[in-house]
């Protein structure tokens, strides 16, 4: 005897509110990708796109001459050695007042959660004016005086980009499940065993962003010291006073041959330190 198959009875649900195939996209999700990318093309692709062509204009040998400049050249090397000392002292001091804040209670903590926000919040030119008043002068409460000096560029930097390192580690620290490190602790690891097969690798996506957010806020500030630094050359000019110099001589081309020459180091920074962290991920 013979039996057929009879066809599923229709559900009723219309094709378009079917679950879309992996690797394909529903016509919602991608007006919202077209609408997406537009947005970040006019805000971000194409301004820079438009630097890279200014800068090109005049040839490898307009862009070099401008890049080699003597006093360009002293600027970013200033800028770029500043950037890279203050993410690393980001880097450890951050995730260390993250640690305090997430494992710790103390009185006060509260009001430390807000101070460290300050520099998101406060305009750059205000921390300038700030850190003007406390450390550029030899009235200073605390009886510290750098302007003009190669170490105000560092102080300003130090000021603009705590809170990064600090604000991407907390969030990542606080869903770390203790009960893996007494697990480890239970098995004989010692703390800083712990720290580097247990917790470190958690961390390292989140430290990794913050000292790649840190190190491009580094590089392209301005407002916060150029009332401490005094824009003196070889000594406390950085690059994007250059830039501004530039501007202001009328030759767009010099500044987006700098700002380029920064946009292609921020760059390959983010990118290094993207795979130091897969690295340090794929270890523990």
């Amino acid at each position: 005897m013979s039996s057929t198959i009879s066809p599923a009875p229709p559900t009723g649900r219309p094709d378009r509110f079917r679950p879309a195939l992996p690797g394909t996209l529903t016509r919602t999700s991608g007006l919202g990708l077209g609408i997406a990318m537009l947005w970040f093309s006019l805000l971000v692709l194409i301004p820079l796109c438009a630097v890279v062509v200014t800068a090109s204009e005049g040839g490898w040998s307009n862009f070099w001459r401008a890049i080699s400049n003597e006093q360009t050249r002293a600027a970013i090397a200033i800028t770029l050695q500043a950037a890279a000392a203050v993410t690393l002292v980001n880097v450890v001091v951050g995730t260390i007042i993250a640690w305090v804040l997430v494992r710790d209670r103390f009185p006060g903590k509260a009001a430390l959660e807000v101070v460290i926000d300050i520099p998101f919040a406060l305009p750059t030119i205000v921390a300038g004016l700030v850190l003007l008043s406390l450390y550029g002068n030899d009235e200073s409460p605390l009886g510290i005086n750098v302007a003009n000096s190669g170490a105000s560029v560092y102080l300003a930097f130090l000021f603009v980009t705590l809170p990064f390192v600090v604000r991407m580690v907390q969030p990542v620290l606080e869903e770390l499940d203790p009960e893996v490190e007494e697990a480890a602790a239970s098995l004989g690891a010692s703390r800083f065993t712990t720290f580097r097969r247990v917790i470190l690798p958690g961390l390292a996506p989140a430290i990794a962003a913050g000292a790649a957010l840190s190190f491009a806020r580094g590089v392209g500030e301005y407002g916060s010291l150029v009332l401490l630094s005094g824009n003196l050359p070889f000594t406390s000019e950085v690059a994007s006073v250059r830039i501004l110099g530039a501007v202001e001589n009328d030759n767009p081309a010099a500044a987006a041959s700098i700002a380029t020459l920064l946009l292609l180091v921020s760059l390959l920074t983010i990118v290094a330190l993207d795979l130091l962290q897969r690295r340090i991920s794929d270890r523990g």
